[in-house]
This record gives structure tokens, sequence and C-alpha cells, in this order.
């Protein structure tokens, strides 16, 4: 499908990203050059599916459409944000979306978009643009919609992008209505800017949370080589136990690492969770197939050829997936267990968040914040 694109936060949290990035060592240089990664993405990203021009403009016109009713939905199912305006959504090719991606990711990381400095620094950091280039192409294929609370300056609200060309590529794979899966489509991405606009303080908290993340990277140098013999190993116990999936970056994690990894796995979790429980709980009177497309998009995600699923599972693909369904499950059960008045009392501040563990155990959650 050709381009299509649109014709109060905590004192502590904003304190600790201004302090975290002050504390990243070669300030004025990025580790990673955003361009040469955008440029890598732009020659590798695939076309869409072929759409008779017609057909894709009638697209189009409802993605945008939907992007505002969807979430009129959503405030139904889950109470929050009454009185806020409603905003539009932006409906984007491939690579517009990488170019989104990468906005957003050096607005998060603080980077910015500048060329990294010559020497030796640059020239790793143009080698891990050429990376983060080819991840980028790898998921431009597969993200159907993406909100980004981070946005541009010029955007407060944050920016929710439906990607088309995935949309009604992944429709037809599915064999499922294009009005209801477009439809269940956006109410998962407007849940995801209604859990940021409607709750003032997540945004910095968010930001706070991968700027610890990155300091940390950046202070612990070339120590994750050191603990390549112990990834093997845990590797290797994880084949034999049957364990789940999990990202490369996680287990080359330094302890200190982990306790920031975890509570950002955590929320993540949740966010991804909360989103799929609202995108189903809006039911057939919105969707009328509901079922049917989660049923069928359900086997996708767990789908794919040998080398999709290497490629997922080194990237850390295949431990979001997991996110889903056990964030799914930590919302479906503690709705069903305090109603969603009582779920809601996740979002009063950054202490009420689940932890890691009270993901997989919801009811510790519900014993600790609503009893």
């Amino acid at each position: 499908m050709s381009r299509t694109r649109r014709d109060t936060s905590t004192v502590e949290d904003v304190n600790t990203v201004a302090q975290a990035r002050e504390a990243r060592p070669g300030e004025g240089s990025t580790p990673v050059d955003w361009e040469v990664a955008a440029a890598t993405a732009a020659r590798l990203v695939r076309p869409g599916p072929v759409v008779p021009r017609a057909e894709a403009d009638v697209a189009v016109s409802r993605l945008r459409e939907l992007a505002s009713t969807a979430e009129v939905h959503v405030r139904e199912v889950t109470g929050l944000g009454a009185g806020l305006p409603l905003l539009p959504g932006e409906v984007v090719d491939r690579p517009a979306w990488v170019r989104a991606a990468v906005e957003g990711i050096a607005v998060l990381t603080g980077t910015g978009s500048p060329r990294a400095s010559g020497g030796f620094g640059g020239v790793l950091a143009s080698t891990a643009g050429v990376q983060a280039g080819v991840v980028l192409s790898f998921l431009s294929a597969r993200v159907l919609g993406q909100y980004d609370p981070f946005g541009r300056p010029d955007e407060p609200g944050g920016r929710l992008l439906l990607v088309a060309p995935n949309i009604v590529a992944a429709q037809r794979a599915l064999n499922v209505p294009a009005e209801d899966f477009s439809t269940w489509v956006c109410l998962h991405e407007c849940t995801h800017r209604l859990q940021f606009t409607a709750v003032p303080w997540l945004r910095d908290h968010f930001a706070a949370l991968v700027a610890e993340m990155i300091t940390s990277m950046d202070t612990s140098g070339g120590g994750s080589l050191l603990r390549v013999p112990e990834v093997v190993r845990e590797l290797r116990r994880r084949s034999r136990s049957g364990d789940g999936p999990v990202g490369l970056v996680e287990l080359l994690q330094t302890p200190e690492q982990k306790v920031v990894f975890d509570r950002l796995v955590a929320l993540s979790t949740l966010l991804e969770g909360h989103a799929d429980h609202v995108m189903d709980a809006v039911g057939p009177s919105v969707v009328p197939s509901v079922d049917v497309i989660r049923s069928r998009f359900t086997a996708r995600r767990r789908g794919g050829g040998v080398l999709d699923r290497v490629l997922r599972t080194l990237l850390g693909v295949e431990a979001k997936i997991r996110q889903y369904a056990e964030g799914a499950a930590f919302t479906d059960h503690v709705v069903g267990a305090v109603g969603m008045d009582g779920f809601n009392a996740v979002w009063t501040s950054p202490e009420t968040l689940p932890t890691r563990a009270e993901i997989a155990d919801p009811a510790a959650w519900v014993r600790r914040v609503a009893p």
C-alpha cells in the first residue's frame, strides 16, 4: 500500500530522567547512529501487499475514523479517560513507521538523532546503527500499530500509528472481516494511548526506568562479555528443562541491571496484557468476530518459519509474545476478583504497579494493593 500520513508528571521521575542522562558517559555522542539505522532499514524494508488504489483509500480512511471511535469503547470498558479529548491517529506505511520508531527511540533515550562523533566511537555507532536498522526492517513488516507516548515536541499527546499494509496483510492471512480486524487492532492501540494520557505519572516513570537501564548498560562496559559462558550454560539449561524463551539481553545482564529490567518487564507486561484484555472485553457487539480473530491471531503469533522463529528469539520477540499472555492473565484474574474499578488501583502510583513476581501471582497483588 502506498504511504498515507496525516494530511502532571511527578517531580521525582522527571529529576531521575535528567540525572540519569547527565550521568551517562560520553555526553554529546550517541552509542547508535540513528541516521544509519533509518537508512539501513529503509533499504531493507519490504513492500506491503499489492492493493488496488480504491481499496487502499477506503482502508486508510476507515482506519483514521476507527482510531477515534475505538477509544470511546475503551473508555467504557476501563473507566479511564473521562473528559479527555478524543485524539486522531496516523495511518502510515512501513518506511514511515521506521522513521517514527527512530524518532521515538532517540527521544526516549535522550540521544536525539545526530551522528556520533568521529573516530573509533563513530565506527562503533555506525555498526550499531546498521544492526538497529536490520532489527527495524524485520519489525516493520510485523507491527500492526504502535502508540509512542514520547512522540515529538509538537505532539504532547503522543503518536498513535496504524501500519496500514501490515493490518491489511494480517487480515488477509487470518481470513477475517476487514472492519472487525481493523477495529480490534485500534482497540489495542487506543488502550495504550489511554494508559498514558489518563495516568499522568506513567510517561515519566517509564522514561525514568529506561534512562536508568541505559545508564547501567553504559557503565557496565564490556562486562557482558565475561558473562558469555554463563549465558551458554543458561541456554542449555532452558533447552533441557523446557523453560520459556528469553531474550539474550536479559541473559547478559548484571544483577543490578536485572532489578531495573524486571521493573520494565513488569510494566510492559501489564500494559500489553491490559490492552489485550480490553480489546477482547469490548465484545461481539462492537467486533462480531472477536472470538475467531483472537484464536487465529494467537495461532499466528506462535507461527512462522524456522528462520522467523530464530530471529524472533534472538530479538526477544518470543519473550514479548509471552508478555501478552501473562499480562492478559494477570488482568483477567484481577478484574475477575475485584472488578475493573479495583483493577484501576494499579494506576494510582508507581508503588501500586505489580512486580514481575506479582504478574505471575496476581492474587499476591490483590492482597497487597486491592484487598
